[in-house]
Formats: structure tokens, sequence, C-alpha cells
């Protein structure tokens, strides 16, 4: 199959019309940079989550952007009067979305082509089965942008392949674009002691699962330099720190699931190296989000350690991850399945770790509240949540009573609120 120029898939759009990309690392960059170019949309439905870069296309009269998961560019777009809003849901149900909706254009970024098949690089999520219903259907339209800097990588074969067969593809374009160098944060001094909290309840022939950010980062930086060994990776989202652990030589994979042996997950983002070790690496295998998300295969993991943050945690144990006042920050993600899914054993743990204060127009608020206000949305409910970590120790929830709860949640609050959630958390109902 030839490539075509990538203003003739450009031209394949209508001036109304439906189109639908993959989160942030399986976003085609060139093609939707190539699309903004056009000011000649009259109704254009577009569908996606976790903008990796600034496109002039969602500032375009006619174009409007339903997204599934805020990341900066999202917000920078609602803040400066795009036309976009926030569909509520968790990874996993991006894929029934994006069914209903069944969008005429489906595009991702992949590999270059080898042996007849474009791999889809740094993303399966909830896009694969999509991509192959619209690459079968005539009346669809398919476009794969690729790369020489986007890693080949790698699913589960026969079922899984992570691949689009060149056949499939309508048009296919060739760019040079290179994936996001997401770099992780240093981590604060605040950070670096809830990590150094998180570390007691990690050990040798744990599953763990990360996320990016300067806790995470940190104790995947911990657990490299520390004596724990024989660990397993399974991870929505494969990560730098992840890397480090393989490259350390602490990661055998004997997690006693299906995906023994490798690392599942379901996207990756971190640094150019990154991306250079993926290539054509065996060791770790995307696979659609339905299965690296669902909690009862999370559970299935030999002593599954899951790693979580969040914006707030109530005395309830109620947790707040993507939204601020009501006003959407981020998005649901696998927030819920990797808080639920270790809990479905008696072995596994799940941690929700953040700072106890943050700063809210120059003032200091705690973390750890009373009560949600009328108006907040509750990402992960009480009953999922186990182990909450900030800088001052941890809550153990999993089996604890409301006051028991409330108690644990009050001592690790911050000193200068402690007092105060301490009084609040005795006026919660005894048993």
């Amino acid at each position: 199959m030839d490539f075509t120029d990538i203003s003739e898939a450009v031209d394949r759009v209508g001036h109304v019309d439906s189109l639908a990309v993959p989160l942030g690392p399986g976003v085609p960059g060139g093609f939707l940079h190539a699309l903004g170019e056009r000011d000649d949309f009259v109704r254009l439905e577009v569908f996606g989550a976790l903008l990796p870069d600034l496109y002039a296309l969602f500032t375009r009269r006619g174009v409007h952007y339903r997204s599934g998961f805020f990341g900066p560019a999202e917000r920078f777009l609602r803040d400066s009067g795009a036309s976009i809003d926030y569909v509520p849901a968790d990874f996993r149900r991006f894929e029934p979305v994006l069914r209903h909706l069944s969008p005429r254009i489906m595009a991702t970024a992949g590999a270059m082509p080898v042996d007849g098949r474009v791999s889809l690089s740094l993303h399966a999520g909830a896009s694969v089965d999509e991509l192959h219903r619209a690459g079968a259907d005539p009346d669809r339209l398919l476009v794969v942008e690729v790369s020489e800097h986007f890693p080949r990588t790698f699913g589960m074969e026969p079922d899984h392949t992570h691949s689009l067969s060149l056949d499939e593809i309508d048009i296919l374009v060739r760019t040079d674009r290179k994936p996001l160098d997401l770099a992780d944060a240093e981590p604060t001094e605040v950070e670096t002691t809830i990590a150094g909290h998180a570390m007691r309840f990690i050990h040798d022939g744990c599953t763990l699962q990360t996320g990016i950010g300067g806790i995470p980062s940190q104790i995947a930086k911990m657990v490299a330099a520390s004596g724990i060994s024989d660990l397993g990776i399974h991870s929505e989202m494969f990560t730098t720190g992840l890397m480090r652990l393989h490259q350390a030589g602490k990661v055998t994979n004997r997690k006693g699931s299906p995906f023994d042996g490798f690392s599942p997950t379901t996207f990756a983002a971190g640094v150019p190296e990154l991306y250079e070790w993926l290539h054509e690496n065996r060791d770790v295998r995307f696979l659609p989000v339905k299965m690296v998300n669902s909690p009862e295969m999370i559970g299935r993991n030999r002593d599954m350690v899951a790693i979580n943050g969040a914006l707030a945690v109530d005395l309830s144990g109620q947790v707040v991850a993507d939204s601020i006042d009501g006003l959407q920050f981020s998005g649901i993600g696998g927030h819920e399945d990797f808080v639920s899914g270790p809990g479905l054993t008696a072995d596994g743990r799940s941690m929700i770790c953040l700072p106890s204060t943050t700063t809210v127009n120059g003032k200091v608020a705690s973390r750890i509240i009373t009560r949600f206000p009328a108006g907040s949305v509750v990402s992960t409910p009480r009953h999922q949540v186990d182990l909450v970590i900030t800088e001052y120790g941890v809550a153990e929830l999993h089996g604890r009573t409301i006051r028991e709860r409330s108690v644990a949640l009050a001592a690790i609050g911050h000193p200068d609120f402690r007092d105060e959630l301490r009084e609040q958390a005795q006026q919660w109902p005894s048993d």
C-alpha cells in the first residue's frame, strides 16, 4: 500500500462529519494539525481524550470536541472558550461510547508498516475494535498516520495482535511526528515522604500498577534501589518508572495470571528513552483496556499493589480525583478499576496517595476534609478505598467501621487542620 499525501486525507473529511481519535499517545498529531488548517467546517464532531498537544482544529468554528479525559490541552481549550464538553466515562466505557457514536472517520497513530501490518505502537485503549470496524465498513474511513519515531510494539497473539492489516486501512500517511516527551517531575519533599510510607506495603513478589507524577516516580526509584525483587507489572499506563524497574532486574512477571511472563498495559508515555526501549520489546504487551483494567483480572495478580492519586478525600473515605468544585480537571480513567481490583482478594492493596494540603487562591486548604460540599463529584466510592497516604502517615480503611475510618483519616491530616478533623470524626455515627 502506498502512502497518501496528508492533504488528501484532510480533503476526505466532510464539512459535516464525525471523527474519533484514541487517547493521548494514539492521537495522529500530524493529521490533526493539518486538519486545523481548514476553516470551512459546518459541524465536525470529534471524540477523543487527553490531547498530547494543542491543535488549532479545536478552535475552528463548527468544530465540537467531546473529551473523555481532560489534560492541560483540554483545560486550555475550555478556558479559552472553545466548543468542548466532557463525557463522563471511565476508560473501559470509552469502547461502548465509541460503538454508540460510530464516527464515520477513525484515525490513529502507528509504527511504520512491517510485513503488511501496522503496529498500533503506544496505544491500545478502547479504540482497537472500532478501528477494525471502520476498516471493514466501506461507508467509513480509517486513517492511519505512521512515523519512524513511534516504536513497534506487540499484543498477545493470536486474538490481540495490537496491529492493523494494510488491507484494512483506507488512507496511510507518513509524518515525522515524535511521541510526547513526558518527563517525570522531580518529587517534592512531601511527595518523597509519601513514597516512603507507601514502601511499607511493597515487598518481594508484589505486582505493581503506577501512573505518572512525582509520587509514583519516586516509589519506582525507591523500589529500583531497594532489595525488593521478583515483581510483576500490570498497569494501565506504562511509564518511565516502570521501565526503570525492568532495567534494574526487578521484574520477573510471575504474577499467577494469564499475563505471566510480560507486563500488560494499554498505553505508554514517558521520555524518548522509553520509546526506544519499547521498540520490538516483547517484555511489554499492549492490550485493550477492557482486559487490562478489568477489576477481576487485576485481582488475579499475586499480591497486587495499585498506586493512585486524588485531589481530596473526605472523612467517610470518598475520593474526588478528577474535578475541582465540580469543574472538570482530568478524568476517571482507570482510577476506580485499580482501586477496587486489589480489594477483590485478601492479599491485594490499593493506595490513594496525596499531599495533606493544597493552596487555593493563596490560601492553604486541607485535602482531607470533613464532608464534600454540594456540587462535588465523587470519583471513587468509600467502600472501595483501602489505604490513604499523606506525608503524615497511612490510614488503613479496609474492613474498618465508619467511626474508625474517620478517626484514621483525621490522624493523617495536616497539623493545622487535624484538631478540627478529629472533632468532626468523633461526630460520625458510632456502630
